[in-house]
């Protein structure tokens, strides 16, 4: 059978196109909206900024509101892949529920030394409650969130954890931590190293949640 331009390799090489896009999208967007403000970025100021014609934008998302709507949730979602591989990776190789919550916590920094952009538009937009994509970015939000409670649930029913910790306001405390610490590693402390701030919220995290010496 001949293949043709309408082939499996054509689909393919189409999706693979539009995914290269709509990244080039996202990382243009994201930039441009924590230095100018979602209001004030346009959709021309953005097709430029990732080398496309506007009609691109368009082709790809319905409006700028459903280019940072789907921004949110691809960049929580790229988040949420790697703090779970972090804590697979730790228990594949026999570490306990606590080593766990300490690599997704370096997964975590890791995430946000690489996108900081990204990090201070999701924590911005948290605070904002007249948005169209507050819903999603909820959502979004408790996918995160519930990766870091499914941990220490399960450290508390090992008995690696005690039963008193509260884990559903434990892990949104982890999460918030490793958020907040990192804006301010990045804003006021930024000669350290991410080794030394992980290190330094490890201390937190051993001593407070596994209740450590």
């Amino acid at each position: 059978m001949k293949s043709g331009s309408n082939g499996p390799g054509a689909t393919a090489g189409t999706s693979a196109r539009r995914s290269a896009t709509r990244q080039k999208l996202y990382e243009a967007a994201v930039h441009l909206i924590a230095e100018q403000g979602f209001s004030a970025t346009t959709v021309d100021e953005i097709a430029e900024a990732a080398g496309v014609a506007k009609g691109t934008v368009y082709y790809n998302f319905a409006s700028k509101n459903e280019l940072f709507e789907e921004l949110l949730r691809h960049g929580v979602e790229l988040l949420t892949g790697r703090l779970e591989a972090a804590a697979a990776t730790v228990r594949e190789r026999g570490g306990g529920r606590v080593d766990a919550l300490d690599a997704m916590v370096r997964a975590g920094l890791e995430f946000i030394d690489r996108y900081p952009a990204f990090t201070q538009l999701y924590v911005a937009e948290l605070w904002r409650k007249n948005r169209t994509w507050q819903s999603t970015l909820l959502v979004v939000r408790a996918r995160a969130v519930a990766v870091v409670e499914e941990q220490l649930r399960l450290g508390v029913e090992e008995g690696e954890l005690s039963g008193e910790i509260d884990v559903q306001l434990t892990a949104a405390a982890l999460f918030g931590m490793v958020l907040v610490a990192a804006l301010d590693w990045q804003a006021f402390q930024p000669d350290r190293s991410l080794d030394d701030v992980h290190a330094s919220l490890s201390l937190l995290l051993q001593g407070r949640v596994a209740g450590r010496p």
